[in-house]
């Protein structure tokens, strides 16, 4: 945890389909945050973290992105992605500590404890105070933002989530990691003075073809507003 105190932890991942899936790009993505100062990497499925682990030497968060039938949860939900994770060996892993339906018998009590147990520091992704607060009553090692704007209960919004980010500071005694939405570096800096112990960025630094779509809208807005569709 000390190693990201204060620090940017940078989100590689691309799913499949998206144009640069494969371990061996993210692990490449994973060295280029490690040269530009990163403090940690979130990453995405066994595969990934392999690689990542073997390429650079920052502390790596382990998550598995997966899709259940009737279940909207899909960050590590049940034991067998922990069991992914940890035999990948994934330094921290992150899960879905929202109070939605969990696949199958999984529940939030089930899994931080499971992961307690491994001995391995956990992250409980959230979204509203409530979940912060339950999952650091469960032993969490810290909590992240991650996914407020993503359950139908929580804020939604555009930015970040900095009303969350401010009452989980203020109210837990564990770590609040900022993570969601985050864009530009001044968002960076006012998580860390509204008391974040790291930031997660990903999308706005590992996504070319989203980091396109920003300025291909300004580049949109500019057509529209000289009166053709910039198809030109």
């Amino acid at each position: 945890m000390q190693k990201l105190r204060r620090g940017l932890i940078v989100s590689c991942q691309a799913l499949p389909g998206e144009p640069l899936h494969g371990a061996g790009i993210m692990a490449r993505m994973a060295a280029a945050a490690e040269e530009g100062g990163a403090a940690g990497i979130r990453a995405n499925g066994a595969a990934d973290i392999r690689a990542i682990k073997s390429t650079v030497s920052l502390p790596v968060i382990g998550i598995v992105k997966r899709d259940y039938p009737g279940s909207p949860v899909y960050i590590t939900p049940t034991l067998k992605e922990i069991d992914e994770l940890l035999e990948a060996g994934a330094d921290m892993i992150a899960f879905d500590a929202t109070s939605q339906k969990r696949p199958g018998d999984s529940t939030v009590e089930q899994i931080a404890a499971f992961l307690k147990e491994s001995g391995t520091p956990s992250m409980a992704d959230i979204s509203i105070l409530e979940e912060a607060l339950l999952a650091e009553s469960l032993g969490a090692d810290c909590v992240s933002t991650t996914l407020s704007g993503y359950t139908p209960y929580s804020l939604q919004r555009e930015g970040p989530d900095f009303g969350l980010l401010r009452s989980a500071v203020e109210r837990l005694s564990i770590p609040v990691i900022a993570e969601g939405r985050i864009t530009e570096p001044a968002q960076v800096r006012q998580a860390l003075e509204l008391g974040a112990f790291g930031v997660v960025v990903g999308s706005a630094i590992t996504r070319p073809q989203l980091i396109t779509g920003r300025f291909m809208a300004a580049i949109r807005e500019v057509a529209v507003s000289n009166g053709n569709d910039g198809s030109d």
